[in-house]
């Protein structure tokens, strides 16, 4: 879980990668950098994420079977909302629970 700005937006392929400005980690079990990919498996904008939009996303960490490839991913029916104080106040209310 982390807040991010939405930097740029590309179609590869099937997938959707945005870049993100990673603002603050809230939750991780794998390592953030300050800028990130994160994929989307589609290309019609589902969960919609507009370029300059700061979010609050829950994504998970993908490895193929092959453990040639690992990204970060965020699923279709994927936690990503709006980031306002008040999802930030929940999360960290939520953090000292978990």
């Amino acid at each position: 879980v982390f807040q991010g700005r939405i930097l740029v937006r590309r179609l590869v392929g099937q997938e959707t990668r945005y870049e993100v400005e990673v603002k603050t980690p809230y939750r991780h079990r794998f390592p953030l950098v300050s800028r990130e990919y994160v994929w989307v498996p589609n290309t019609c904008g589902c969960p919609p994420l507009r370029e300059g939009g700061e979010y609050l996303l829950m994504a998970r960490q993908h490895v193929n079977y092959e453990r040639t490839l690992n990204r970060i991913l965020l699923q279709e029916d994927g936690y990503a909302r709006p980031w306002t104080p008040r999802e930030d106040r929940l999360v960290r209310e939520a953090a000292r629970h978990c």
